[in-house]
């Protein structure tokens, strides 16, 4: 199994009001490919973290092999979420992808 961990700084000049909403729409959009992607275990996105976080979303993916992971970055129903609302409002990125 393959575990695919994004975490995301939202850009600065959204207003708390518009991180909320965006909170809302990346976890609704990466939460709904689960069984659209073929060799996708599990997906969840956290959008409630400790004041101690420096992150403001995180994904937390499972997939069953590296060939699985490589089919979802460029999966048309993945690509729809990444553009319309994660990159247009992410300032940073960080990814781990490892093998359990």
């Amino acid at each position: 199994m393959v575990k695919h961990i994004i975490l995301w700084q939202l850009k600065d000049e959204l207003s708390a009001d518009e991180k909320l909403k965006v909170k809302a729409e990346i976890k609704a959009g990466l939460e709904g490919l689960a069984g659209q992607i073929p060799g996708l275990i599990d997906i969840r996105v956290q959008t409630e973290c400790l004041e101690s976080s420096n992150a403001d979303v995180m994904l937390d993916s499972s997939f069953e092999d590296e060939a699985s992971l490589k089919g979802y970055a460029v999966h048309p129903a993945h690509v729809a979420v990444a553009d319309g609302v994660v990159r247009p409002n992410a300032k940073t990125r960080v990814c781990m992808d490892y093998t359990e």
